[in-house]
């Protein structure tokens, strides 16, 4: 819709750095259609719905017709250069508001570096799990561990907007210190540098410790419904909560956010099963996007294109009329997440 607010991209990961080849775009690309392997053969994976959405939507802003050929597309990428591509392609999605998810891998931009070639305000979301072992590679003991977690933790909440977690399951209550210090010393006894958190009564515990900070917290858990206990108990704490759920529970994530005033949801790739079964003042939008600075731009296309044709569904039934159909995508597109991430009163 013409007019609108920049977006603020309440979820993503950061775009890569330096060039691209053919294999390793196709490989970027494969990822974010959740694929494996390559494509099959005599085909490629712009044969996909994202492939066709980017050769519509990205070759204009470098410079081509809309559906070049593939080929074409990567050469005028190559052409004018990895770092002009991407400016051209982030300052052109139509995002103002970058929330960067920290921790990546280092060949993604960090949210410093990837305002600053958008020319867009970034922040950043702190994952807690990865923060966590981080800590535990250079943790000697459980108190350690426990105690420099806790610094970890606080000291990441003075700068960043939110917390995430990838939680699949969170129970009505925080665990108990013996429980967490008997988790922590099975898990710093058998895993090795690197490792990952496997440890549940570890994950409950970062998951109620940044709740108490009183920041945002994102949970990226793949089915919602699993964290419904927590949910209901971290009401009138303080900290909102949002849902960032896997499809297809997208319509579910909706719904508690309904049911609960401190919780949101994403709108997810399909603003059809969630814009019914929420307020619209409970979602918001995300990219999600991984690598490729294309994803913002698809991401951005597909939300409003599919929002669009929703609220024109509604005004041609009568259900509503074109300024609420604007009011409505500007609140999911921009207004909540400035509200929920308080980034009005954010520090660039």
């Amino acid at each position: 819709m013409d007019g609108l607010p920049p977006l603020i991209d309440q979820y993503s990961h950061g775009a890569v750095h330096g060039e691209l080849g053919l294999g390793s775009f196709e490989a970027h690309l494969a990822t974010a259609v959740g694929a494996h392997g390559p494509a099959p053969a005599g085909t490629s994976y712009f044969d996909s719905f994202t492939g066709l959405a980017l050769r519509r939507w990205c070759p204009p802003l470098l410079g081509l017709e809309p559906h070049c050929p593939p080929a074409r597309y990567l050469a005028r990428r190559r052409e004018v250069g990895a770092f002009t591509a991407g400016r051209l392609l982030l300052r052109g999605s139509g995002i103002g508001t970058f929330l960067l998810e920290a921790g990546t891998p280092g060949e993604l931009t960090s949210a410093a570096e990837l305002g600053t070639v958008a020319e867009a305000r970034a922040h950043e979301v702190v994952r807690l799990e990865p923060l966590a072992e981080q800590v535990a590679d250079t943790s000697g003991s459980v108190d350690s561990f426990i105690g420099y977690t806790a610094e970890a933790l606080y000291a990441a909440a003075q700068h960043a907007t939110a917390f995430a977690s990838g939680a699949v399951y969170c129970d009505g209550h925080a665990p108990e210190a013996g429980e967490v210090r008997r988790a922590a010393d099975r898990w710093l006894r058998t895993r090795r540098p690197g490792g990952s958190l496997v440890e549940p009564a570890l994950v409950r515990h970062l998951l109620w410790s940044a709740v108490a900070t009183g920041l945002p917290v994102q949970l990226h858990g793949p089915d919602p419904q699993r964290l419904a206990p927590f949910l209901r108990a971290t009401a009138g704490i303080g900290a909102d909560l949002v849902l960032l759920p896997a499809s297809p529970h997208h319509r579910r994530a909706a719904q508690l956010a309904a049911a609960h005033a401190h919780v949101y949801a994403d709108a997810g790739p399909r603003p059809d099963e969630t814009l019914p079964y929420a307020p619209f003042g409970k979602l918001l939008f995300s990219s999600g996007a991984r690598g490729l600075p294309e994803l913002y731009v698809t991401g951005v296309r597909s939300f409003l294109r599919a929002v669009g044709r929703l609220v024109r569904e509604w005004s041609e039934e009568g259900l509503c009329g074109p300024e609420d159909g604007r009011r409505i995508t500007e609140m999911i597109a921009s207004g909540t997440a400035r509200r929920v991430y308080r980034l009005d009163a954010a520090v660039t």
